[in-house]
């Protein structure tokens, strides 16, 4: 299914009301995952020395920010472009990095599910609705198709033992 012009339009709404607070928000996102899949913690290095999710970690800070900003931004232009559109470099990266840290889909499921409730909590129970949660849930799930196609070809691309 493409996204809609609908989507797009929530889309953009929202990512309005939440790049006023990237910072504060990409930590929600972060912890939520942590919260909701406490083993994910091991799939981070800066995160193997702490018992507890250091908020003042400025590795997990900048980790945190560069994820919630890529992954609404590449739904920001998903009608425009008709694709999820990240740098080819990035993507390939992306691929090799959750290839290498061992994500599987379940793995995708919790960062889906962090990210809908980020996103409803920064902009509010006011503002969300089931087409703002399908909107985001169609531009989440197109980003992570492709994140797995790079895994799924640099998997393909190794040399079998």
């Amino acid at each position: 299914m493409g996204f809609s012009e609908k989507q797009e339009a929530l889309v953009k709404e929202s990512w309005e009301v939440l790049k006023q607070n990237i910072p504060q928000l990409s930590l929600r996102f972060f912890t939520l995952i942590l919260e909701i899949a406490p083993a994910a913690k091991n799939m981070f290095s800066f995160l193997n020395d702490s018992e507890e999710i250091p908020h003042n970690n400025p590795k997990l800070k900048a980790h945190a920010v560069k994820v919630f900003k890529m992954t609404c931004e590449s739904a920001v232009q998903l009608k425009k472009k008709g694709k999820v559109v990240v740098a080819d470099t990035t993507l390939k990266y992306l691929g090799s990095v959750h290839l290498q840290k061992g994500v599987i889909d379940p793995h995708f499921e919790v960062v889906k599910e962090a990210l809908l409730r980020t996103i409803k909590e920064g902009i509010g129970e006011e503002k969300w609705s089931d087409d703002m949660n399908s909107a985001w849930t169609e531009a989440y799930d197109q980003l992570a198709a492709a994140i797995k196609a790079e895994m799924k070809a640099e998997a393909a691309a190794l040399p079998s033992d």
